[in-house]
C-alpha cells in the first residue's frame, strides 16, 4: 500500500530535520575548530565575497529546478534541457566573474581578493552539474537521499578545511570548505538519483518555463544578496576585522534558522503544488507548517541569543566577543525567516514568481538604502535596521498570500504568536533566574537545560497540538524499528 501525502510529508520533515540537524551539528563542531585556528580578518575576507558562493549553492534549488518541481508530469527531456542549459550557464558565469575579479578587489581596496574570487567562483561550475539531479530528488520527496548527500558533503569538506587551516592556509581553507561542499553534494546527488542525462532534449520546456524560472532565479540571487548585504557593506566601510566579527555571528544565526528553514523546504513546495487544486486543504497544510516552524524556530533562535555571550567566549575565545553582541540582535530576525520562507514558497506554488521576485527586490533596495544611510552611526545601528526590515517583511509576504489563499492576518497571528510569546517569556525568566551565576560554563549549561524544560512545560500546559503530533510521530517511528 502506497504512502499517503501526509505520511510522505511527515517523513520528509523528519529527514529534513535529520539532514539539517546533522549538518548544523557538524557545522557547530567544525565551526568552533576553524574559529580557533583562524583570525577574524581571514573570515572577513571570505565574507566579502561569500555572496557569490551562496548564489552558486542556491542555483541547485532555484530557477529551472523550481520549474521542474512545479511540473505535474515528469519528462526526461525536460530534465535534460535543464541539465545542459545550466552547465552552459555555469561555465559562462564563471568566465565572466573570472575577469570581473579585479573590479571586486578594487571595490574593497583589497588586492588579495583577486585570486580568492577566482578560486571561490569555481562553485558556480560545480553547482551547475547538480541542478537537475537536485530537482529530481526534491520532486520525488527523496528527502532521505538529500539528507545523506548533504551530511557526507559537510563532513568531508569540513575535515579537509580544518586540515588546511591547521597547516596555515588561512582564508584559502574557508573558501575550499565551501567549494568542496558544493562539489561533494553534487556528486552524491548523482549517486542517489536514478535519472541520467541524455541528448534527448526538449528546449521548448526552457522557453515555456523561462518567464517563471528567470523570476525565481533572480529572486534567489537577490535573496542571497539580501542575506549577505551586511557583509558587503561592512567590508566596504569597516574593513576585514569588523566584517569577520559580524560574519561569525551571522554564521551561528544561520545555523539556527536554517535548521528549521531547510527542514520545511525539503517538502513544502512539492506538497503545496500537489494541493494547488484544493484551496482549503492547501491552506490547512500551510498553516500546520507555519505552526511547526514557529514551534521550533522561536525557542531555538531566542535561545541562541540568550546564551550567545557564554557560548562564543567558551567555544571560540574572547577574541570573538564582539560577534556575541551582534548575535544577540540578529537572532530575532532569524526566528522569523523560516516563516517568511513558507509564505514565499506558497506564492511560488501558485505560479506567482513575479510577486516573489519583486518583493525580494524591494526588500533588498530597502536594506541597502537603510544600511548605507545608517553606516555613519556604527555597525550596531545597521544590525538593528536589518532586523527591523526582516520582521516587517513577514507581513509583506503575508499580504500577498492572503490575497491568494484567504489566510487572514488573525490566522497568521494565531499560528505564530503563542509560540513567540511563550519563547520570549521562557527566555526572560531563564535569563533572570541565572543572571547571578558567574561561572560561564555553568551559566551556559543551566540556561540551556532550564529554558528547554520551561518551554516544554508551557507547551504541555497549554496543550499545544503540534507538540502532540511530533511526539506521536517519533513514538510511531520507534515502534517500527
Amino acid at each position: 500500500m502506497g504512502e499517503t501525502l501526509k505520511e510522505k510529508t511527515a517523513k520528509g520533515l523528519f529527514w529534513g530535520g535529520m539532514n539539517n540537524g546533522m549538518q548544523q551539528l557538524l557545522g557547530f563542531v567544525f565551526g568552533i575548530i576553524m574559529a580557533r585556528l583562524l583570525k577574524p580578518e581571514y573570515f572577513g575576507l571570505v565574507a566579502m565575497i561569500i555572496v557569490f558562493s551562496a548564489v552558486a549553492n542556491a542555483l541547485q534549488n532555484s530557477g529551472f529546478s523550481t520549474a521542474l518541481v512545479n511540473e505535474k508530469e515528469q519528462k526526461a527531456s525536460n530534465y535534460n534541457a535543464v541539465f545542459w542549459f545550466n552547465i552552459g550557464m555555469g561555465i559562462a558565469i564563471y568566465i565572466l566573474l573570472f575577469f570581473c575579479a579585479p573590479l571586486i578587489a578594487d571595490y574593497y581596496d583589497e588586492p588579495r581578493l583577486v585570486w580568492l574570487c577566482r578560486y571561490a567562483f569555481l562553485s558556480f561550475v560545480f553547482s551547475s552539474w547538480g541542478v537537475a539531479q537536485a530537482a529530481y530528488l526534491y520532486k520525488n520527496l527523496r528527502a532521505k537521499q538529500l539528507a545523506k548527500a548533504n551530511i557526507i558533503a559537510v563532513l568531508l569538506s569540513s575535515s579537509i578545511a580544518v586540515i588546511m587551516a591547521w597547516q596555515g592556509f588561512t582564508y584559502w581553507a574557508i573558501a575550499t570548505q565551501t567549494n568542496l561542499f558544493i562539489l561533494f553534494s553534487t556528486m552524491l546527488r548523482w549517486h542517489y538519483s536514478e535519472w541520467r542525462p541524455s541528448l534527448q532534449v526538449d528546449f521548448s520546456f526552457i522557453k515555456r518555463a523561462f518567464p517563471f524560472s528567470v523570476k525565481i532565479l533572480l529572486s534567489e540571487i537577490l535573496t542571497q544578496v539580501n542575506n549577505n548585504v551586511m557583509n558587503i557593506l561592512l567590508g566596504k566601510y569597516f574593513g576585514d576585522k569588523s566584517t569577520g566579527q559580524y560574519y561569525q555571528a551571522n554564521q551561528w544565526n544561520f545555523k539556527g534558522y536554517s535548521l528549521v528553514q531547510n527542514m520545511v523546504k525539503q517538502v513544502d513546495q512539492a506538497v503545496l503544488v500537489k494541493l494547488s487544486d484544493e484551496r482549503e486543504r492547501q491552506l490547512a497544510v500551510l498553516r500546520k507548517m507555519i505552526r511547526f516552524a514557529a514551534f521550533i524556530s522561536f525557542p531555538l533562535l531566542l535561545g541562541v541569543g540568550l546564551v550567545s555571550k557564554e557560548f562564543i567566549v567558551l567555544a571560540l575565545g574572547e577574541i570573538w566577543l564582539t560577534s556575541a553582541e551582534y548575535l544577540q540582535i540578529i537572532c530575532i530576525a532569524g526566528a522569523v525567516i523560516p516563516i517568511s520562507t513558507l509564505l514565499a514558497d506558497l506564492l511560488i506554488s501558485k505560479g506567482r514568481s513575479d510577486i516573489f521576485m519583486w518583493c525580494t527586490l524591494i526588500l533588498g533596495v530597502c536594506q541597502i538604502v537603510a544600511l548605507v544611510l545608517l553606516h555613519p552611526y556604527g555597525i550596531q545601528m545597521m544590525v538593528y535596521a536589518y532586523v527591523a526590515l526582516t520582521l516587517l517583511w513577514v507581513f509583506v509576504w503575508h499580504f500577498f498570500v492572503r490575497r491568494h489563499t484567504g489566510y487572514s492576518l488573525l490566522m497568521l497571528l494565531k499560528d505564530i504568536l503563542p509560540f513567540a510569546l511563550a519563547a520570549i517569556a521562557v527566555m526572560a525568566l531563564t535569563g533572570f533566574a541565572t543572571q547571578m551565576l558567574s561561572i560561564l560554563w555553568l551559566k551556559l549549561l543551566c540556561r540551556i537545560i532550564l529554558a528547554t524544560i520551561l518551554y516544554y512545560a508551557v507547551m504541555r500546559l497549554v496543550g499545544a497540538q503540534i507538540l502532540r503530533e511530533c511526539q506521536d510521530f517519533f513514538m510511531n517511528k520507534l515502534k517500527k524499528q
